[in-house]
């Protein structure tokens, strides 16, 4: 298990603004909040072992067979599920700098790392960077390896194309990995599914373990699909605030912002560290940020902000700038 995750926000009980975590916050869940009030009796009773009505929503929603969808308590569970099965294949490498799962995932299990692995693991788009690989690069990238595991959880962060279910499904070498958790904005109940051909998904169900998804959040992910809840309505507009938050940081003396195709992206501050930079954000202005240091390939200047409300970002901005010009 890897600490130091973003998103630590219950170490704080001062937080106001949260830009830590990849996901925006402004999203409006009040009426999923509503129907699982009048779903709590669900607890009373063991869930489905599997999952099975939402992966036959997803499927639908996806062109694709429920064969093709397998639903697991987050990304981060179908990660260390992938890495479990395909144990025996004993080599892997990790597209750096990026999410540390997989890395773990792979410590775990027992694989080497090595640049021609059996396994390949590809976030896109990236994090902690932004930055999308174009389709074809994706395709090209998968006749290299005996398997390419591609993790989209960002997939909705992002106007670039990206691969789709039914464009992979046919295929005996690529995984995709989808997050209910960044789509809809809600973390905390832990949702996530694969889409990969029928064979790649019945070697990970044989594994995996039942009744993963509780009664709750299984309710509640039947709702978000069927009521299309996603949790940002207009994309292009926050793309564009996140590009004005970006200008701003690279206007701060000291701060250099990098370029980014979704909603977050890194930065470096040379007159501290990100850890310093974090805990004045935090106990100065209750602003939580992600000090993404212990990315591998990263330094202990390097940060990652997601775009919040433009309010939010101005007094991110604001912040950081009084630190500066104080030190």
């Amino acid at each position: 298990m890897i600490e130091g995750h973003g998103d630590d926000l219950y170490r704080y009980d001062n937080i106001k603004m949260n830009f830590s975590s990849n996901i925006y916050n402004g999203t409006d869940l009040s009426a999923l909040d509503a129907y699982l009030c009048t779903q709590m009796p669900a607890i009373r009773s063991y869930p489905e072992p599997s999952a099975a009505s939402l992966e036959q929503m997803i499927a639908r929603e996806c062109g694709i067979s429920p064969n093709e969808v397998l639903v697991t308590s987050g990304a981060v569970d179908a990660i260390y599920l992938i890495a479990q099965v395909y144990r025996d294949e004993g080599t892997c490498h990790v597209m750096q700098p990026t999410f540390r799962e997989y890395e773990d995932a792979c410590r775990v299990f027992g694989f080497k790392e090595r640049e021609d692995g059996a396994l390949c693991w590809l976030c896109n788009p990236n994090n902690p960077t932004g930055d999308v690989m174009a389709v074809e690069d994706v395709l090209a990238l998968a006749e290299r390896y005996r398997l390419l595991i591609v993790d989209q959880s960002y997939e909705d962060y992002t106007m670039a194309p990206l691969l789709q279910p039914a464009d992979i499904v046919g295929r005996d070498d690529i995984i995709l990995l989808h997050s209910m958790t960044k789509r809809y904005a809600v973390p905390g109940l832990r949702l996530g599914y694969v889409t990969a051909s029928r064979e790649i998904v019945r070697r990970l169900r044989e594994q995996y373990r039942p009744w993963a998804i509780n009664a709750l959040s299984l309710e509640a992910g039947k709702w978000l699909v069927e009521h299309e809840a996603i949790a940002i309505k207009d994309l292009p507009s926050y793309l564009a605030e996140t590009q004005r938050l970006r200008a701003m940081m690279n206007d701060i003396d000291g701060i250099d912002a990098y370029e980014t195709s979704t909603n977050f992206f890194l930065c470096t501050i040379r007159q501290t560290t990100a850890a310093q930079l974090k805990e004045y954000l935090a106990q100065e202005h209750g602003i939580l940020i992600r000090d993404a240091s212990n990315f591998t390939g990263l330094t202990p200047h390097h940060f990652r902000i997601a775009t919040q409300s433009p309010a939010e970002n101005d007094a991110l901005v604001a912040a950081i700038k009084e630190l500066i010009e104080n030190s």
